[in-house]
């Protein structure tokens, strides 16, 4: 019986939200719907400008640094293992690469914004 009104609920709901939908006033787009938003004013210029590429560079620098925490957050759970000594070797070594990196980044100059 319960499973009946599992399978037999949700499709009446789903029949009676399809019925609304087809019933209601289509939204008819106009010129002001389907020109692009600019805070207001008239769109100037072309919306379709080259980004620098030291916008993507540092996105990438911050994706690659920002999944050590969440490859460190296991380390929680390995802590409470018998070896803590192998867990916080492992850790520092981790984290010591991702030190190096980083110092690797800044003198090569990846984290500078002007050229």
């Amino acid at each position: 019986m319960i499973t009946l009104h599992m399978v037999v609920l949700p499709f009446l709901i789903t029949l009676f939200l399809l019925l609304i939908i087809k019933f209601l006033p289509m939204n008819i787009p106009d010129k002001e719907k389907l020109s692009p938003y600019e805070c207001g004013f008239d769109p100037s210029g072309s919306a379709r400008l080259p980004f620098s590429m030291k916008f993507f560079l540092v996105a990438i620098l911050f994706i690659l640094f920002d999944l050590e925490i969440i490859l460190l957050f296991p380390l929680a759970w390995a802590l409470n293992s018998q070896s803590h000594s192998n867990s916080i070797i492992l850790a520092s070594v981790f984290v010591i690469i991702l030190t190096l990196g980083l110092i690797y980044e800044w003198l090569k100059g990846g984290l500078e914004w002007t050229e």
